[in-house]
């Protein structure tokens, strides 16, 4: 245990600043307003502020940052309406399991029993369930103390959002000693003799097969769990909607990513007697198509850091554990491990691009999705980090553009649009931090353009020399393809005509373009990486709706 050095006459300000100087959480995502006034008066040199232009860009933005970091983020937001306007991206954070701190002002303690105007009324239950802990501090002194376990808590297995609700006067009030600054671990061991137990099954199974999932990625597992599966000659699957790619797309015993629906989903692991889930739920469903959840005499194991994930599960036999240290437990007990009945595996295949454009009414040309994701795959820079929302368009990315590296894909886990803007604009705040400067490209759907639209005035302040493609389809794919599924013909609203994304690009400070041709999306594309702000490209494609499952 340690203390930090606060000033003799310090104040719950001055304290709560030291404490967050020596965490190192010097940057704040936010939107002001009148409650958050006191906490951000004079506001100290050493800490900078970035403004979002509306709270869900805020938090989707800290979200990113949080995990391209791998550092928790803090988030200021404006009362009860700057909460509500971030749920959705809050929502978000939490499925993607970001350490964030998020803090909210509230009205004077002297008049709440009044509920005057912006006084949070229900503070901690407003952000619930999607946070692990909401807490409003009984006294001004118990500030500081407060922003330590909200740490601490965002921290922990499973990581994840936590909130604070600060009333406005608490800030200049005297404080009773320096801050208590404390540290947390951030894994958990797997019980050895479940995962002895585990290593049995995988070792007897005449089939296994290998899923992975977000939490591989998030933990820095890519190297344990190549090793894992090649022990195990198992065929490996990305877990349904992963927001994180866990394991090489390159890699012979890649299979691609699971569907997101029951019986399709144990269609695909047909033919095998184990499955066995690492950091990931099972399963991530989205339409109900009815079935097994396993096939026919398959077993399944499933570890995660996430008592919540494994006790909702339908199926398998559960052990929480950190699933990296789980991964590695396990290749080692498996090393004198030679499978006897491995059959071999081509590769992954990856269909060509449909071969042709074709025009709408007006004469101008539309592209298939394949093709612009194949044309931006050409000329991507080393190491460029991809950030999407497009679902409609999803699989065409990932035959084109294979994720071959760690930490160079990112996407929303919760399914809620827009979280992928601005949390690219965070990813690419955390790159030039960081040092790593890697390029980040940002596909996105022009409905999911719509709904965090504010954050690319973020990068054209921040000067983020970013590439963002949105893809011109005029309609809600995804949800076409949805209703395609469920019958549900002749739904409202899900065309969006009449929008020009190069004058809303250039309003906010952006460099802009509307390209029609393969040839200037490549173009456009290298020229992206040389400016010093964003580059907004607006590509027109073909409007198909491709099946949801």
């Amino acid at each position: 245990m340690r203390t930090a050095d606060p000033q003799a006459t310090a104040t719950v300000r001055d304290v709560t600043y030291e404490l967050l100087r020596t965490y190192g959480l010097t940057t704040i995502f936010g939107n002001v307003g009148s409650t958050e006034e006191p906490f951000l008066a004079d506001f100290p040199s050493d800490f900078r502020y970035i403004l979002g232009l509306q709270e869900a860009s805020a938090i989707a933005m800290a979200d990113g940052y949080a995990q391209s970091t791998r550092r928790p983020a803090l988030v200021n937001l404006h009362s009860g309406p700057g909460t509500g306007n971030a749920m959705g991206n809050l929502m978000g954070a939490f499925e993607n399991k970001t350490p964030l701190i998020v803090t909210a002002g509230q009205q004077t303690r002297e008049m709440l029993l009044m509920e005057p105007w912006l006084t949070n009324v229900e503070a901690t239950t407003l952000p619930r369930p999607w946070v692990k802990w909401a807490y409003q501090p009984v006294r001004a002194e118990d500030v500081p103390a407060a922003f330590m376990r909200a740490i601490a808590t965002a921290l922990q297995p499973p990581a994840g959002p936590v909130f604070l609700s600060l009333p406005l006067d608490d800030w200049n009030k005297p404080c009773e000693g320096p801050a208590v600054v404390r540290t947390v671990g951030t894994r958990v061991a797997p019980d050895p003799e479940r995962l002895r137990e585990f290593a049995d099954a995988m070792r007897h199974a005449s089939s296994p097969v290998l899923v992975y999932g977000g939490g591989v990625a998030r933990g820095g597992g890519w190297n344990q769990a190549t090793a894992l599966a090649e022990a195990l000659q198992a065929p490996v699957w990305a877990a349904p909607a992963c927001e994180r790619t866990p394991f090489p797309e390159d890699h012979p015993l890649y299979r691609g990513e699971l569907p997101f629906a029951i019986a399709p989903l144990s269609e695909k692991l047909e033919d095998h007697d184990l499955v066995v889930v690492l950091g990931a739920p099972v399963f991530r469903y989205y339409p109900y198509v009815p079935g097994p959840y396993l096939p026919a005499g398959a077993r399944l194991l499933h570890i995660s850091d996430d008592p919540a994930e494994t006790s909702r599960a339908p199926v398998g036999d559960s052990l929480v554990s950190d699933p990296v240290l789980a991964i590695a437990g396990l290749t080692d007990l498996l090393a004198d491990h030679r499978p006897s009945n491995a059959k071999p595996l081509g590769r992954l295949d990856r269909p060509v691009a449909p071969p042709s454009a074709e025009t709408n009414g007006s004469g101008s040309l539309r592209l298939p999705a394949a093709m612009v994701f194949a044309a931006l795959s050409e000329v991507r820079p080393p190491h460029a980090i991809l950030v999407e929302e497009s679902p409609s368009n999803h699989a065409d990315l990932h035959r084109a553009w294979p994720i071959t590296e760690p930490d160079t894909f990112y996407t929303f886990s919760s399914g809620g649009l827009g979280w992928n803007l601005p949390a690219s604009v965070g990813i690419a705040l955390a790159e030039r931090v960081t040092g790593r400067n890697r390029p980040v490209i940002a596909v996105i759907g022009d409905g999911s353009f719509q709904y965090s639209v504010q954050s690319i005035w973020n990068a054209a302040q921040l000067r983020l020399p970013m590439l963002i493609v949105v893809m011109r389809n005029e309609q809600y794919g995804i949800l076409k393809s949805f209703a395609e599924l469920e019958e549900t013909p002749a739904v409202p609203g899900l065309d969006l005509p009449g929008l020009d994304f190069v004058s809303i690009a250039k309003g906010y400070g952006c460099d802009a373009i509307r390209v029609e041709t393969l040839g200037g999306i490549k173009d456009a594309a290298v020229q992206a990486w040389t400016k010093d702000v964003p580059t907004i490209l607006e590509v027109a494609i073909i409007p198909d709706i491709p099946p949801l499952i």
